[in-house]
């Protein structure tokens, strides 16, 4: 893998082939072909390492210390940028000069190549199944349908969990011309950049317009490239959205949780009156199932600690054990205030 290390002489690439690396094994690489000695080298993530003003301002980035820690617990891979300190001066070789011929400079093969960006599709997912929880999912197509009859759009994350098969799931949509707009891809790039999660999923909720429409100038089937790109052997500059896109086998399930507490974020605020006649109707459960449900927590977590009784009652929910007689008469007493 390649790391770029970022130092006061500007952006340098060390590369390193053992994938469980150590902080000690980037250093030797750094002072083999940055000769700088790994004494004197000083390593952080944290880009304000360069703006450190003194010693004791260096001594504050500790996270790559330990010499013995793997690059990949530090969440350093192939591609990421480590910021170098160090003591002492050295002589950075500048860019290796071509004499010029008479059409400008001279240029192999290989150089022609390296310019030239190819866009190849992913082959493989990295999750093979995504579930949704079939009641959730109901009520939130339900709202998108008849309450804002697709006119809006409404955009979310999703919290799971991803079993040792790598299985996650989702739900199906009529086949048409293409899965995610230009925009779309572009928006769930950003969103998994930022999430830093191999196995992130985004799914999409759509309806498609019929053809009386007025036609959009861009093709939302089609991404623009800033630059021409190799597709299939090919110079374009517009390239076919399937290409980013993985597709990930679906399925749904029963949910532990219930479905049926208003929802937040919707037409009408969710008071404490909702809360009331949640309880009335489910007065025949134990308390446990009658507060399982995510946005009723959601609702009584404005008036609980939300770093001792939320996640207490949360651990309760998630074994299904016996709520405490205290928070039993907190809530209940919540619900009748309304």
């Amino acid at each position: 893998m390649i790391i770029r290390i970022r130092s006061r002489d500007g952006l340098e690439r060390v590369a390193i082939d053992n994938p469980l690396a150590t902080v000690a094994q980037l250093k030797s690489e750094i002072e083999t072909h940055l000769r700088i000695p790994t004494h004197a080298q000083i390593l952080s993530t944290n880009r304000n390492l360069l703006l450190a003003k003194s010693r004791n301002d260096l001594t504050r980035f500790t996270d790559m210390s330990d010499p013995s820690a793997r690059l990949s617990s530090l969440n350093v891979a192939h591609g990421s940028v480590v910021y170098l300190a160090y003591e002492g001066q050295r002589t950075v070789a500048g860019p290796a000069s071509h004499r010029a011929g008479s059409f400008g400079k001279k240029m192999t093969m290989d150089d022609l190549i390296a310019k030239q960006m190819r866009v190849t599709r992913q082959e493989k997912a990295h999750c093979e199944l995504v579930s949704f929880d079939r009641d959730a999912a109901n009520v939130f197509q339900h709202y998108v349908n008849e309450s804002l009859a697709f006119a809006v759009k409404r955009g979310g994350f999703m919290y799971g969990t991803v079993s040792e098969e790598g299985k996650i799931e989702t739900i199906n949509q009529n086949k048409k011309d293409y899965t995610m707009s230009n925009a779309e891809v572009l928006q769930a790039v950003e969103l998994h950049t930022e999430g830093n999660l191999k196995e992130w999923v985004t799914a999409v909720v759509k309806l498609e317009v019929n053809e009386d429409g007025d036609p959009k100038e861009v093709d939302p089937k089609l991404s623009r490239m800033k630059k021409d790109v190799i597709v299939g052997g090919k110079d374009t500059r517009d390239v076919d959205n399937d290409f980013f896109l993985v597709v990930v086998k679906i399925s749904d399930h029963q949910g532990p949780l219930s479905s049926t507490f208003p929802t937040e974020n919707r037409n009408s605020p969710v008071t404490m009156k909702a809360l009331k006649n949640h309880l009335d109707r489910t007065k025949s459960l134990p308390f446990v199932k009658r507060i399982s449900d995510f946005h009723l927590l959601l609702l009584i977590a404005r008036f609980l600690d939300v770093n001792a009784d939320v996640p207490a009652l949360a651990a309760c929910v998630q074994m299904q054990a016996t709520v405490p007689e205290g928070y039993q008469l907190l809530i209940e007493s919540l619900a009748t205030a309304s």
